[in-house]
């Protein structure tokens, strides 16, 4: 259970102000239809980071603990930087133009899924599922966060957004990326 409050937790603070969160945005303010828009994303999340998991939980096959150690706790602790440099959403307008002809489930489908690959939030699924061993829990957690982080996004747009301290939720969502990875190291060589 532990794994699953975590994975929500962190995945919901790096997801405020992603460039999926912004695209939640544009899709919510160019199809005014929340339910597919949301059906879209949470199964969009549930397949990519369902992928993701996976992949964490493999790398724990494939790589020595002392050298998955490392790479752990370095991930989280880049995890930590990347959080603090904001993310910007290119012009996808044109990208909502290209696959408009799928509606408004498709579209928002393909769209997030695209823009979920190599994003923060898949990467810190791979970490968070090669770290605990609970593949379930921690795709659950995820997809729960990404769920809570987007909702209001897609339901209250832009008077949302404006409001949220997104630079403060990304030093705190830093903070704990920094902590997950110092308490890795600590936890092996100290504990």
């Amino acid at each position: 259970m532990y794994e699953f409050l975590l994975s929500t937790a962190i995945v919901a603070l790096a997801e405020m102000g992603d460039k999926t969160q912004l695209l939640a945005l544009l899709l919510a303010a160019r199809y005014q239809k929340p339910v597919p828009i949301l059906i879209a994303i949470l199964l969009a999340t549930i397949i990519n980071h369902g992928l993701s998991a996976a992949l964490g939980q493999w790398v724990t096959t494939v790589m020595s603990p002392e050298v998955l150690l490392w790479i752990l706790a370095l991930g989280f602790i880049g995890m930590a930087l990347w959080m603090l440099v904001p993310d910007e959403l290119d012009d996808e307008s044109e990208s909502i133009n290209k696959w408009q002809r799928y509606g408004v489930f498709g579209a928002t489908f393909i769209l997030f899924f695209l823009a979920e690959i190599g994003d923060k939030t898949q990467i810190a699924t791979v970490a968070l599922a090669a770290r605990f061993d609970s593949l379930v829990w921690v795709m659950l957690g995820t997809t729960l966060g990404m769920m809570l982080a987007n909702a209001p996004a897609v339901f209250i747009g832009n008077k949302l957004a404006d409001k949220l301290p997104i630079s403060l939720i990304h030093k705190v969502s830093a903070v704990i990326f920094l902590s997950i990875g110092m308490w890795t190291l600590l936890q092996h060589y100290f504990f």
